[in-house]
Order: C-alpha cells, then sequence, then structure tokens
C-alpha cells in the first residue's frame, strides 16, 4: 500500500509468515501469526514525526523477562495460555483477590521499573548479559477531547517487537535500529490506557545482523516511543531536497480518506519560495521550482538549515532541511559542486558512559560529535554498522557533519534466504525514507566485510538497486576487504571485489600493522592497486589501546604509544594513494563488544577507540587531529 508512492517493485514481497522469536516459531494458532507486520509497506511511515504534537512515552516501565518465550508459546508449541499471557487488559492482583482458583505467572503491572528509552543490559547486574525476550508496560492517559489519528511510534526496539493496546493486539516489527509505526486510534479509551511490548533481542541465522558481530547487542526500546497525533488525513512523508541543476523539489504522501486531489503548499521560511499543487487519486504530489537566488547551501563550515512547511487541509507537516548537493565526478566528491576531502572517523551508538545503554539524548550525540568536529578537526562520520537514531542524524545537520549511513549486512548473514534479503531491504527502506531530509546524510551503504560470492553479490547488488530508486541524489558505498600479496617484499593490496563497478565510492578496511605481522615502518610503502576513476575512502583502519596503558619501548600492543604509532604510518601511507578522498578510521571511542575478552586490556571492550569509554582521550587522539588539521589547512595546535 505504502511503497506505491515510490516504487512498489523496490521491495518486493516483505516479511511474511509466523513471526519467530529467537529460534522458536509460532503456533499457527497463536494471535502472533495475524499480527499486522509493520514494514514500508503496509504500515505509516511518520516521516519527520519528532517533528510532530504528541505524548512522550520516555520514563519509567516496568519489565519482565521471559527467558523461556512463555509469552508467545506454550511448552508444547501451543498458544500461550490465560496464566502466560503477558498483554491482558487485567489487574492481576485484584483478580487474585476475587477468586483463588486464578493463577498467573506474570504481574506486569506490579514488577520491577527501568526508564526507557534504554537497554536492559543496563538495567540490572543480572542483565548484562541477557540475550531473549523481555515485555514491558506503562499506562497513560488518553488525551482530552481525541479527535482525528493516532499512532504509536517507535524510534527503534531491538530486535522483533510485538505491540499491544489495553489487551488488543497492534502490530509487530523486525530490525534493530529503524522506526515503525501502528495506528491506535480506534483502541483508545477515554482515561487510563495500557501498553504491553514483547521485545526479543536474539538473533540467528536469519536475522540482520546475524549472531555474530563485534558490538553489543543492546536489546530492548532504545529510542523514544510516543504517541503521535495526525489529522484525519496527514502528510505522511515528505522528501524536500535541493537537485543537482539548481532546484528545490518535493516528493509527498497523504494518508486518509482524503488523499486525493488535495491542496498542498509547501514554504521555506526566510526564502521568497512556495510550491503550490494537488496531490493525484493516490494522494502522491511530486513538484519542482527553481531555488531562489538568496538560498544558502549546507556546508560542514555554514550548517544552515532551513524551517520547512507543507500544508495539506488541516495537517501542517514540519522539518528542518539543510539544501546541498553531493555527487561523485571521476575520482572526486564534490559538495555544493566543489570537491572535498571526508575528514571523518567512524562511530557506533553508544553514549560516553562508564556502563552504556545506548541512550542516545541531544545532550550525548553532541558529546560525541563534538569530538569529532571540535576536536577533531573532522567533517565525516560513518555511523557503524546500523542506521543510528534521529537524534543523531538531526545533531550531524545542526554541528555541520558530513554522515555515512548504513545497514547492519554485516559479515555472514544468509545470502540465499529471501526473508534475510526481505528484511534488509525493509530495514534500508526505511532507513533511507526516515533520513533523505537529513543534508548531513552524504553516503548510503549496503554493508560491510561482506565475502565475496554470487549469492553475497546478488543479495548486495539488489540493495543497491534499491538505494538508487529511492534516493539517487546520494553516493552509494559498502565497506569492501582486498586481496593481499603475501609474496611481495612490501604489503600489496588489490581491489578485486566486483561489487566495487556497481558503487559511486570504493571503500576499503585495512588493519595491516595490527591483525598482520607487518612493520609499521613499512606502512608507508604500501603498494595499492585500486579503480583509478573512482574516489577511495578508507572506511576503517586502527589499533587497540587500553588508555593509560604505556610501553617503555613505544612497541607494546594495546598501549598508547604503539597506537599512536600505528596511525602515524597508517597516514603516511594514506597520503601515497592518489585517488583518497577520505578516511573514518575505526573507531572514535572504545564500545562493548563481548567477543573481546582479553583480561588485561579489554574485559568486554573494543579498544580501538581514540578516547576511553568515559571520553579519555589517548595519545592518537592528537596525531589524527593534528592530520585533519593539515587537511583543511587549519593550523597545528
Amino acid at each position: 500500500m505504502r511503497v506505491a508512492r515510490f516504487d512498489r517493485a523496490i521491495l518486493g514481497p516483505l516479511l511474511a509468515g509466523a513471526f519467530a522469536f529467537g529460534t522458536q516459531a509460532l503456533a499457527a494458532e497463536s494471535v502472533f501469526t495475524t499480527l499486522p507486520l509493520a514494514t514500508v509497506d503496509t504500515a505509516p511511515l511518520l516521516v519527520s514525526a519528532d517533528m510532530r504534537e504528541g505524548v512522550d512515552l520516555s520514563g519509567e516501565w516496568n519489565w519482565s523477562i521471559d527467558p523461556y518465550r512463555s509469552g508467545i508459546a506454550g511448552f508444547h508449541g501451543e498458544a500461550p495460555n490465560r496464566t502466560e499471557q503477558r498483554w491482558l487488559d487485567i489487574d492481576v492482583r485484584k483478580t487474585l483477590a476475587q477468586d483463588n482458583r486464578e493463577l498467573f505467572e506474570f504481574d506486569l503491572d506490579h514488577d520491577r521499573k527501568v526508564k526507557l528509552p534504554g537497554s536492559w543490559l543496563a538495567a540490572s547486574p543480572e542483565m548484562r548479559h541477557y540475550q531473549g525476550l523481555v515485555w514491558y508496560r506503562r499506562h497513560f492517559d488518553s488525551p482530552v477531547g481525541r479527535k482525528g489519528r493516532y499512532f504509536l511510534r517507535f524510534g527503534a526496539s531491538n530486535y522483533a517487537t510485538v505491540v499491544f493496546v489495553n489487551g488488543q493486539p497492534v502490530g509487530r516489527h523486525e530490525g534493530g535500529f529503524t522506526p515503525f509505526a501502528f495506528d491506535v486510534t480506534r483502541l483508545l479509551r477515554d482515561g487510563d490506557n495500557q501498553i504491553t511490548i514483547g521485545v526479543d533481542s536474539a538473533a540467528t541465522a536469519a536475522t540482520v545482523p546475524p549472531p555474530v558481530t563485534d558490538w553489543e547487542n543492546y536489546g530492548g526500546v532504545t529510542r523514544e516511543v510516543k504517541l503521535v497525533h495526525t489529522s484525519d488525513t496527514f502528510v505522511d512523508s515528505a522528501w524536500v531536497r535541493l537537485t543537482r541543476e539548481g532546484k528545490i523539489a518535493v516528493d509527498a504522501h497523504l494518508d486518509g480518506p482524503a488523499a486525493a486531489n488535495q491542496p498542498l503548499q509547501l514554504k521555506v521560511a526566510g526564502l521568497p519560495f512556495e510550491l503550490k499543487g494537488r496531490t493525484d487519486a493516490q494522494g502522491n504530489w511530486r513538484a519542482t521550482a527553481t531555488a531562489p537566488r538568496a538560498l544558502m547551501r549546507w556546508t560542514p563550515e555554514s550548517p544552515k538549515l532551513y524551517d520547512v512547511t507543507l500544508a495539506a487541509g488541516e495537517d501542517t507537516w514540519r522539518d528542518r532541511v539543510g539544501f546541498r548537493t553531493i555527487e561523485r565526478k571521476g575520482a572526486d566528491i564534490l559538495l555544493n559542486g566543489k570537491p572535498v576531502f571526508l575528514r571523518g572517523i567512524s562511530m557506533h551508538e553508544e553514549e560516553i558512559a562508564a556502563n552504556p545503554a545506548r541512550i542516545i539524548t541531544p545532550e550525548n550525540a553532541r558529546a560525541l560529535l563534538g569530538e569529532i568536529k571540535n576536536g577533531l578537526h573532522g567533517n565525516f562520520v560513518r555511523l557503524s554498522h546500523y542506521p543510528h537514531s534521529e537524534v543523531m542524524t538531526r545533531t550531524a545537520d545542526e554541528m555541520g557533519l558530513l554522515v555515512w549511513s548504513e545497514v547492519p549486512v554485516y559479515w555472514m548473514v544468509a545470502w540465499s534466504n529471501p526473508s534475510t534479503l526481505a528484511t534488509a531491504r525493509n530495514m534500508l527502506a526505511e532507513n533511507i525514507l526516515r533520513d533523505r531530509n537529513r543534508a548531513s546524510v552524504v553516503i548510503w551503504s549496503v554493508a560491510n566485510e561482506t565475502p565475496v560470492s554470487d549469492a553475497r553479490n546478488t543479495f548486495l547488488r539488489t540493495l543497491i538497486s534499491d538505494v538508487r530508486r529511492l534516493d539517487p541524489s546520494r553516493l552509494v558505498s559498502a565497506a569492501l576487504l582486498v586481496e593481499r600479496d603475501k609474496a611481495a617484499s612490501v604489503p600489496t593490496m588489490t581491489m578485486a571485489d566486483p561489487l566495487a563497478d556497481d558503487l559511486d565510492i570504493v571503500s576499503i578496511n585495512t588493519y595491516n600493522g595490527w591483525y598482520t605481522s607487518d612493520r609499521l615502518a613499512d606502512l608507508p610503502g604500501s603498494v595499492w592497486h585500486l579503480p583509478a576513476d573512482k574516489p577511495l575512502i578508507f572506511s576503517e583502519f586502527g589499533a587497540d589501546a587500553k588508555a593509560g596503558f604505556h610501553s617503555p619501548d613505544g612497541m607494546q600492543k594495546f598501549s598508547e604509544e604503539f597506537q599512536a604509532e600505528f596511525y602515524r604510518k597508517t597516514l603516511e601511507m594514506a597520503d601515497h594513494v592518489p585517488t583518497l578522498r577520505g578516511i573514518s578510521p575505526w573507531i572514535l571511542k572504545d564500545f562493548r563488544s563481548p567477543r573481546r575478552q582479553n583480561p588485561d586490556f579489554q574485559m568486554g571492550f573494543n579498544r580501538k577507540g581514540l578516547i576511553s569509554e568515559t571520553g579519555q582521550r589517548k595519545q592518537a587522539f592528537s596525531v589524527l587531529a593534528e592530520y585533519f588539521a593539515r587537511k583543511a589547512g587549519e593550523p597545528t595546535k
């Protein structure tokens, strides 16, 4: 229903069949098999929903673990009985007091409390490594004098989610990093309302990402939950941008009974610009007009944002939009028609804290991005390895940082599984459609470090095709690996991945000198065989260092001195690659990773950050800052 406004063929058949939590399939009679599935094809997009009025449901929620998923299915695979139906709209204590024959294995209304958004991993010590199903519940008062429509909108919850309101099933969603919404207008009642959410973080061979990664799998409701209010007919999506031809373009879709032939008016505050038109029979509108001369283009140095409104009947859609162009010409990346070198670093969605819980507030986002913008003299951030929150991309817009945004097609997904491909396509579409209005986002990435095979190539080329149909205004890349000539006397790398031909930017992850036996002194002389007609980004390189650990000779791995020297030699190598147009080393901040268990240096943290998890800068931080200052023509402090 929804994808038709763009191109239904982009996504094809999406997730279908029973909704499986973890590895346990649901019984055919289970209520979960019939819950509506939130995808870009079936559910509202609510683009820029964070700018709409509504009720913020952040704060205290009751919660309960369900490690055996008994709230999903009985131990014989049957539908859960009344004693396990966590979503029931009843007062358990009152019911038990009235009838001693009743039995309940839960009481969410009186269970432990936790603040959302945030992962349960930080809720209590016993939850530190829990991966599975957790139920959440809270009550809220219905808005007084309700009219129009009401949607429950989730910024993200990780990974599989089911939602109930007042004991009634609402919907389900798969994917841990993109938004989804459900219409709950008819389920609301006067006064007190109950919402129950089941979130299962368990990964399987078919999920995106798969079980094996190199970052913490923060289960839970990790982004804002909001009861969004709209008129009966509303602007579900709008994409406003500057074209390479110098025009302001808009694509919009209305949802509701009066969506067809609806007059619209687009305005940009502070500019002599206005567009008027009417939707077609499907509620779609597309229009362009020459941008006024007074328009200031968004740049990292001057990140100008305009307040944009789209009026349609009783509804007014709002957003803050920067206008700029991004394109590739030969081996150059052009921002507003001028070559730009991407001075950046990679980053996980994890706040600076001793016990992070993936809580990205505007303050937390500014603290992270401020280290890049102000500390490193950067203009670019790679948001790895999944879509980060709207808070992060909006903050990048405001601060002036170019953004690489990617989906978690990571290492080894099930390349030949149609369901896995459908999940990845839906995630990609949700990410693109959410952030197409962000001037900061200039690169969509479809994968990271995936091994070459025919099935993989077909899978990723499908995603690349989706990107080009949904958003031809931006560049497409993927973090690739290179082949190494082990017989060469100096490090010699060749780009042999056939996917490079399909991408706008060739991006390479390289860890010579850390995961290889190369001497650091040999890195500057490395030989690279790369496409001469495409820009190159070193999307990753790095070395671990524990903040405060020092090596007398500077050559002990995990020391600050080794990491700093690794950066010096790798950056010297980078300067000898003629097509290099950007770098995003691995990584800004030490981050949690269960696979990293060296007791002296790691203890569950990947230590490749230039700052520690608590924000302590390591020696390599100043090495990269000086390099970027030189690249930017800024004086070195």
